[in-house]
C-alpha cells in the first residue's frame, strides 16, 4: 500500500479547506496550535547556561500529539503548513523537534491564500524550516517570559496579586497614563471666531458666509476685544472681492489594508474590537463554505504590515473594475504603494483572495460579522486601484478695512473610488458649506450680519483603541501579531477601562506605571522598545544572535530587578471615586472589581455594605416617560437598559421601563421615538418598540425566542434577570432525556457544593502563584 503525504496546519477549519484542494494521497491534520511550550509553573529559562529554554508538551494536547506523531510516522512526507509568520515557523519547528520528525522527511510550506491554486503551487515547491525565523520568536517568547515571570511577582509583593507586566503591555499602559496626565495638565486658551455673511447689492440670490482670516497673513483673534476691533472696522466699510479660485482638486485612494489598518477601520466603522476583528479575520482566511464553491479562503493572510499586492492580484483589480465601472474609473495602470521603513514585506497587504466574489454574492454564506469585514476588506482593495475622485475647489477672498475673510466650498466632480470606499475618520469632519456664487473679482458685496464666536482649546482626546494601535505602529513599538492581544490584556488586568470607545487608565494602572517608570525606566521607554523589535527583525534576517539580545538585556534588568526589591515599599492602590452617593449613608461610592467585572460600592465598610451596578448614559429618550435611558449590569453580569427614573423617590414620577434591547441614536421616522437593536456582537438592524406606531416591530419578530407572560415584565425596580433565565431553560430542555440529564446534574451540583466552594479557593489560590508572561 503506498504510503500517504501528511499535511499538518494549525486549525481544523485550515485542515478542512486544504484538504478538499489536495485530494487523495494527502492527509491533511490540525496541531490545534502550538503543542510545546516554556512550562507554567516556572520560568523555564536556564538564564546561567545560555539562556536556554525548557519546552515541554502542552498539558490536554496529549491526543493530538500521539495521533500526530502515528500519522507522520507511517507517511512518506510531511508537510509542515502552519502560518506565514514567525510564530508559524516556530510551531512548524516545535512539531518537527517533538514529534521526531527526521530532516529528510520534513517539509515547510505557507499560504499566503488559502486558494487551491495557492495551496498546490505551495506544496510542489516546499522549502526548510527557516532557523532565523524560529530564533527571533523563541527571543521574543523568552524576553517576554523573563519580563513577566520575573517582573509579576515584585508586583505581586508591592501592589497587589493577580497583576502582570510585560514589554510590550507595560507600554501601551504608559501611553494611555500619559495621555491621561496631558489631559489633566491642560490649560483652556480662549481664541474667537469671525464669520460674516454676506450678499450680492444687485440679487438676493448671492448669500453666502466668510471667516475671518487676517490680514496679508493669517491671524489668530485671542480676545473679545480683538475681534470687537475688527467688527468695527468693517461694519461701515464696504466688502471687496480681492480673488476668486478655481481648480480642480484630486482625492486619492487609501492603500490596502495592513493588520494595524484594518483593526483601526474595523473599529471605527464596524464597532468591532481589535481582538474580535483578529477572529473573524482568521476565519475568512481559513475558509469559508460558500454555495457553489465549496470552502474558500476569502482572504489573504492577515498578520502583516507590507503593503505590496501581487501582479495577479491588481491585474484582476483591473478587470473587474472595467468590466463594472468603466474605462473612467480605473487609473491606467497599476497602482503601488511603498511598504513604510522597518516593516516585514513576507506577506502581501491584506486583500481578498477573488476579487470577482463580490461581498452580495456571498453574503447568504457568511455571518453578519464575517459580511461585514469581508466587505470592509474587499472595498478598501477594489478602492486601492482605482482613479482618483476628482473635485470642484472654489476660494473667494473677501476685504475689507484692510481685514481679509475667506470663504471655501468644494463639490464632488467625479467620484472615482469614492463609489466604492471611503475611509474612516478618528475625528468628526466639519460640516459641508453651502455652494458660494459666482462672484467676480472686484465685486462688492453688502456685509449682512456678523457672528463673533468664543471658543477655548480642548484637551488631545482619549486614546481609542483604533488610535492607540496606530500609536503602537508609528512609535514601532509590537508587530501585528501583537496589537490585538496587548490592548486584551491591559483592559483584562484593569489598567485601563474603556469609556464608551475611549481608553482611560485607573489608579491601578497609574500606580503600577509610576513603579514601572521609576524601578524599570528601559522596559516601558518607546524607543528602547522600539529598539528591541528592530533587533528581533535582524535575528530574523540572520544578522544577529538571538542569545546576544537575551544577554545585553538581562544584565541590566536583574540589577534593576534587585534594586527594586530593595528599595521599593508595598503601595497601596487608592479607590476611584465616583460622584454617585451612597443612599445609605452619603458617602461617595467607589469602583471595585469582582468576578462580574466592575461594580460601585460604599467605602464605609463594613458599617455599610451598599453595593450597585455602574450605570452608563445610552443615546436616546426613554419611551414610557421621556427620561434619559440608562446601561446597568445586573448581580449576575448581564447588560440591561432601563429610564433614569426607575429608582424615583417620587411615585407620580417613577418610571418602570426596562428592556435587553439596546438603545441607538437614531430615532424612528413615522413616531420620533428612539429605536432599539438586539444586543450582541454584529451589526443588529434598529427598530421600533412604540405599538401605536405603523414600524413597531413585535417581540417574537426580533431575533429572540418568545417568552412566557410570566417573563414578560420584570420586577418593578429589579433588572429584568428572570426574563433570560426562562429563555434559556425552555431552550435547553428539548427532550425528555436532557431533562432527566439535568436534574440528575442538578443534583449532584447541589450535594457537592461544600467540596466545589473549596476546590475554587484552593484553584484560585494555585492560579495566583503562577504570574503569567505577556501574551
Amino acid at each position: 500500500m503506498a504510503k500517504t503525504n501528511l499535511v499538518i496546519v494549525e486549525s481544523p477549519a485550515k485542515a478542512k479547506t486544504i484538504g478538499k484542494y489536495l485530494g487523495p494521497g494527502y492527509e491533511v491534520k490540525a496541531s490545534m496550535g502550538h503543542v510545546r511550550d516554556l512550562p507554567k509553573s516556572k520560568l523555564g529559562v536556564d538564564v546561567e547556561h545560555g539562556f536556554q529554554p525548557d519546552y515541554q508538551p502542552i498539558k490536554g494536547k496529549e491526543e493530538v500529539i500521539e495521533d500526530l506523531q502515528k500519522a507522520a510516522k507511517k507517511s512518506e512526507r510531511v508537510y509542515l503548513a502552519t502560518d506565514p509568520d514567525r510564530e508559524g515557523e516556530a510551531i512548524s519547528w516545535h512539531l518537527k523537534e517533538l514529534l521526531g520528525i527526521p530532516d529528510d522527511k520534513t517539509y515547510r510550506v505557507t499560504f499566503n491564500e488559502i486558494t487551491k491554486k495557492v495551496v498546490n503551487d505551495s506544496i510542489a515547491a516546499p522549502r526548510a524550516i527557516d532557523q532565523n525565523l524560529v530564533d527571533a520568536q523563541q527571543a521574543r517568547r523568552i524576553l517576554d517570559r523573563i519580563v513577566g515571570y520575573q517582573l509579576s511577582p515584585l508586583l505581586w509583593k508591592k501592589i497587589r496579586r493577580g497583576l502582570s507586566a510585560g514589554r510590550v503591555q507595560s507600554v501601551a499602559t504608559r501611553l494611555v497614563a500619559e495621555r491621561e496626565g496631558e489631559i489633566r495638565a491642560f490649560v483652556p486658551q480662549e481664541y474667537w471666531s469671525l464669520d460674516v455673511e454676506l450678499e450680492r447689492i444687485a440679487t438676493n440670490l448671492g448669500r453666502f458666509k466668510a471667516a475671518f482670516y487676517g490680514r496679508e497673513k493669517k491671524l489668530e483673534l485671542h480676545s473679545q476685544e480683538e475681534v470687537q476691533t475688527v467688527v468695527d472696522a468693517v461694519k461701515d466699510a464696504p466688502f471687496t472681492v480681492r480673488g476668486v479660485k478655481r481648480q480642480e482638486k484630486q482625492r486619492n485612494p487609501a492603500p490596502p489594508f495592513t493588520t494595524s489598518t484594518l483593526q483601526q477601520e474595523a473599529s471605527r466603522k464596524l464597532n468591532m474590537t481589535p481582538r474580535r476583528t483578529m477572529s473573524i479575520a482568521q476565519q475568512l482566511y481559513e475558509g469559508v463554505d460558500i454555495d457553489g464553491e465549496g470552502t474558500v479562503g476569502l482572504i489573504t493572510y492577515m498578520r502583516t504590515d507590507s503593503l505590496r499586492l501581487s501582479d495577479e492580484a491588481t491585474a484582476a483589480a483591473r478587470d473587474f473594475i472595467l468590466g463594472r465601472y468603466g474605462e473612467s474609473y480605473y487609473p491606467g495602470k497599476a497602482r503601488h504603494y511603498k511598504t513604510k521603513s522597518g516593516a516585514q514585506d513576507a506577506h502581501e497587504a491584506i486583500r481578498p483572495s477573488d476579487v470577482n466574489l463580490t461581498p452580495e454574492q456571498v453574503r447568504k454564506d457568511l455571518t453578519q460579522e464575517q459580511y461585514r469585514l469581508y466587505k470592509l476588506i474587499w472595498s478598501r482593495f477594489l478602492a486601492c486601484q482605482m482613479s482618483s475622485a476628482l473635485y470642484d475647489s472654489v476660494t473667494i477672498d473677501v476685504e475689507s478695512a484692510g481685514y481679509h475673510f475667506r470663504a471655501n466650498h468644494a463639490s464632488l466632480k467625479f467620484s472615482g473610488y469614492m463609489a466604492v470606499y471611503v475611509e474612516g475618520k478618528d475625528e468628526d469632519e466639519e460640516a459641508p458649506q453651502s455652494p458660494l456664487p459666482d462672484l467676480k473679482e472686484g465685486e462688492v458685496v453688502r456685509l449682512d450680519k456678523t457672528s463673533p464666536e468664543q471658543h477655548f482649546t480642548q484637551p488631545p482626546s482619549r486614546y481609542t483603541e483604533a488610535t492607540l494601535i496606530k500609536a503602537l505602529e508609528e512609535k514601532g513599538i509590537g508587530r501585528p501579531s501583537t496589537y490585538a492581544p496587548t490592548i486584551s490584556t491591559i483592559l483584562d488586568r484593569e489598567y485601563v477601562v474603556k469609556e464608551g470607545k475611549y481608553l482611560r487608565t485607573t489608579p491601578l494602572g497609574e500606580v503600577v506605571n509610576d513603579l514601572m517608570k521609576e524601578k524599570f525606566p528601559d522596559i516601558v521607554d518607546t524607543a528602547f522598545t522600539a529598539n528591541m523589535e528592530e533587533r528581533l527583525d535582524e535575528v530574523e534576517e540572520g544578522k544577529e544572535n538571538w542569545r546576544d539580545i537575551l544577554s545585553s538585556f538581562y544584565g541590566g534588568f536583574s540589577q534593576e530587578l534587585q534594586t527594586a526589591e530593595q528599595d521599593t515599599e508595598r503601595i497601596k492602590v487608592p479607590d476611584e471615586v465616583s460622584d454617585v452617593i451612597c443612599p445609605k449613608c452619603g458617602r461617595n461610592l467607589v469602583f471595585k472589581s469582582g468576578r462580574f467585572g466592575r461594580f460601585l460600592a460604599c467605602p464605609g465598610w463594613p458599617e455599610c455594605d451598599h453595593t450597585q451596578p455602574i450605570v452608563i448614559e445610552m443615546p436616546g429618550k426613554c419611551p414610557k416617560c421621556g427620561g434619559k435611558i440608562l446601561k446597568k449590569t445586573s448581580k449576575r453580569g448581564f447588560a440591561y437598559y432601563g429610564c433614569e427614573n426607575n429608582t424615583n423617590k417620587d411615585e407620580a414620577r417613577k418610571c418602570d421601563f426596562m428592556t435587553w434591547d439596546v438603545p441607538v441614536k437614531e430615532v424612528c421616522p413615522s413616531c420620533g421615538q428612539t429605536l432599539f437593536k438586539k444586543s450582541g456582537r454584529g451589526f443588529k438592524k434598529p427598530f421600533c418598540i412604540n405599538p401605536e406606531c405603523p414600524n413597531f416591530l413585535p417581540e417574537d419578530q426580533r431575533g429572540y425566542k418568545k417568552k412566557t407572560a410570566a417573563a414578560e415584565t420584570p420586577a418593578e425596580g429589579a433588572p429584568p434577570e428572570e426574563e433570560k433565565k426562562p429563555a434559556k431553560k425552555t431552550a435547553a430542555k428539548k427532550t425528555a432525556e436532557k431533562k432527566t440529564g439535568e436534574k440528575k446534574t442538578a443534583k449532584k451540583a447541589a450535594e457537592k457544593k461544600p467540596a466545589e466552594k473549596k476546590t475554587r479557593k484552593t484553584t484560585a489560590k494555585k492560579t495566583a502563584s503562577k504570574p503569567e508572561g505577556e501574551a
